[in-house]
């Protein structure tokens, strides 16, 4: 059977394994788990690191170097052709970018793309803007402000 002649009834799902039901079954007695052993146990799971016992490989690795991800700082960015979608002559801050759904939260920094054309007029404000961002804002009339 190939997934495009799956109908609606035939194949659509498939049979649970009822594990414990006898030996006729094939999957009674130690239902498929083996002889004793921490995963033959009920609740038992292994973490994806687990190597046995063996001391694993990211604590046999040498800790070395810097790593920038911490403190790093991330911005949201919203291109130009997405500020298409505001009144002529409005104001754009971060509110009005989070209420528009083009940023996830009002306090989160924004850098704006110049990706794309922009023909209103308006006063923008945010955290970075690109060179690009910036030339096609001012063309159409508007203004910049960086926070």
């Amino acid at each position: 059977m190939l997934s495009h002649e799956i109908t609606s009834v035939a194949g659509k799902h498939k049979i649970r394994n009822r594990v414990g039901r006898g030996i006729g079954s094939g999957h009674g007695k130690t239902c498929g788990k083996g002889h004793k052993g921490s995963l033959s146990r009920s609740g038992a799971s292994i973490t994806l690191l687990y190597e046995g016992g063996q001391t694993p490989f990211y604590r046999r690795l040498p800790k070395q170097g810097f790593s920038n991800f911490k403190f790093a700082t991330r911005y949201e960015i919203v291109n130009v052709s997405q500020l298409e979608r505001f009144d002529d002559g409005s104001a754009v801050g971060a509110e009005q970018l989070s209420v528009a759904g083009l940023v996830g939260n009002s306090k989160s920094k924004i850098k704006i793309l110049g990706d794309g054309e922009l023909t209103k007029k308006l006063q923008i404000t945010a955290n970075k803007f690109s060179k690009t961002a910036e030339q096609k804002i001012v063309a159409s009339g508007g203004t910049v402000k960086v926070v």
